[in-house]
């Protein structure tokens, strides 16, 4: 693959917002899952630094995995946004080069039924649990995996 687009802004084709969620890069010594976090990415953006280098960041809300191992009937491993003490988001600014691909998280519905109310640009805020789609594409198929 040559390129991916990852969309984030505040409003998609002059309606709701979109802020897509990627696979970030936090630990080189693992391989597949082990070595990634998910996020939701808020916005991109650069600065100069006093030295004349440009930085490419990107502001994100982590996701925390809600076990070590996939689920044992989906296979797919599952997250949660992660949140500070006081319930705010926990978020955090990083360099663009961390972010490996986009990442399709799926809710994790439970019992009760799905209100008609979740669409795609709510349903990151509604649900507490999700899974990462590892059948998205291949390359989400080997990173997940």
């Amino acid at each position: 693959m040559w390129r991916e687009q990852i969309h984030t802004t505040p409003s998609w084709r002059h309606g709701p917002a979109r802020y897509d969620c990627v696979f970030i890069s936090t630990d080189d010594s693992c391989e597949g899952m082990l070595s990634m976090e998910i996020a939701c990415v808020f916005c991109f953006f650069s600065f100069v630094f006093t030295n004349g280098q440009t930085y490419s960041c990107a502001l994100i809300q982590w996701f925390n995995h809600i076990a070590d191992r996939p689920d044992d009937l989906t296979g797919m491993w599952m997250v949660a946004p992660s949140c500070n003490e006081d319930g705010s988001q926990h978020l955090a600014v990083i360099h663009v080069d961390s972010i490996v691909h986009s990442a399709h998280l799926l809710p994790i519905f439970g019992e009760e039924y799905v209100s008609e109310h979740v669409a795609f640009h709510n349903s990151l805020d509604l649900y507490r649990g999700f899974y990462v789609n590892r059948f998205a594409d291949h390359h989400a198929f080997e990173l997940a995996s």
